[in-house]
């Protein structure tokens, strides 16, 4: 059985739906209730793919540096031996020219897990666009609601409430949430 409060936010639901109507505003909410959700699901990718390259980048950073640093130890100890011969430089220069080849190819998967950036700017973008389209549209109704709303005297109530009967900022809480906001 429903109670008067129920009674009361299914009447002020009704007035709000037919104000926003009247405004020629039902169909911009209906599309900024549309448009927030997506808006959430690209900012997420837009993190996942932020978390992945970076991830990916710490992963290939930790495996390249024990080769580095295996270099470096042998170069040290070559440059220790002045007795070293001709034949042990080569094999240092062969083994920095294939641990360099080896890091040019981590360097490059360094480079290409950051190719999301121009398409998570691209999101970043749409999202930006997405909130200041719904900003605008709220402000402008915001704008109409004013001018449509009655000049009461000082102390006097205006609208659908009657004092002793006015809806407390939880009972407007929970008419936005059942209306989706």
């Amino acid at each position: 059985m429903p109670n008067d409060s129920d009674a009361q936010r299914d009447d002020l639901a009704r007035q709000l739906h037919s104000a926003l109507q009247a405004l020629g505003y039902d169909t911009t909410l209906h599309k900024v209730a549309h448009d927030i959700p997506d808006a959430q699901e690209r900012l997420t990718y837009v993190g996942q793919m932020t978390e992945r390259a970076a991830s990916k980048v710490l992963t290939l950073v930790e495996e390249a540096k024990p080769a580095c640093s295996q270099l470096i130890q042998a170069s040290e100890a070559l440059l220790a031996t002045p007795e070293a011969s001709a034949e042990q430089w080569r094999a240092l220069a062969q083994q920095s020219m294939a641990l360099a080849r080896a890091q040019q190819g981590v360097l490059d998967d360094i480079m290409m897990s950051q190719d999301f950036q121009d398409l998570s700017g691209q999101v970043i973008n749409k999202v930006v666009g997405i909130l200041s389209q719904t900003e605008k549209q709220l402000q402008e109704l915001l704008v109409h609601s004013e001018l449509e709303a009655p000049v009461a005297a000082e102390g006097e109530l205006t609208g659908p409430q009657v004092a002793g009967k006015a809806l407390e900022q939880d009972d407007v809480d929970d008419l936005l949430a059942s209306l989706g906001f």
